[in-house]
């Protein structure tokens, strides 16, 4: 694939579930905006915010938790503290125990992605860390979240 073949960024519309992040000083690298791996802690909190604000996810103790398997990330325009980042989220496949996430990393009130990026769980059981099917609730939110 060209640059010339380069997907464009995603528009905020695209999104069902935002998730709201301060920035943090610490983000910026030395020049001066938040440093590529940031970007995916930015994935991991919207994500979390999505399964255990509204799917009842207990991380601590509940029986079955979500592994991060695969993660990328595209980048588009630069953010950095003190920066407010809208983290778009919506469903892009739904399996039986996986769920790939679609992300958009929007700074301040911009319409544009600064970056777009991916983000694949595999739900497990806890105890055993083989695949187990999405505990119910979860699936419930996550086929609220799907995008077209």
């Amino acid at each position: 694939m060209s640059s010339h073949d380069r997907p464009p960024p995603s528009n905020r519309a695209a999104f069902p579930f935002f998730a709201t992040i301060t920035t943090r000083w610490a983000d910026n690298d030395v020049y001066g905006h938040a440093n590529n791996v940031i970007y995916y802690s930015y994935f991991d909190t919207a994500i979390a915010q999505l399964l255990v604000g509204q799917g009842g996810l207990d991380p601590d103790a509940g029986p079955v938790i979500g592994l991060a398997v695969e993660n990328g990330c595209r980048f588009h325009s630069s953010v950095g503290f003190p920066d407010i980042v809208h983290a778009g989220v919506g469903v892009a496949r739904l399996g039986t125990s996986s769920v790939r996430y679609r992300i958009g990393i929007f700074r301040n009130d911009e319409t544009t992605a600064a970056a777009d990026g991916h983000f694949v769980h595999v739900f497990v059981d806890r105890l055993t860390q083989r695949p187990t099917p999405i505990p119910p609730g979860i699936r419930t939110v996550l086929e609220a979240h799907t995008m077209d």
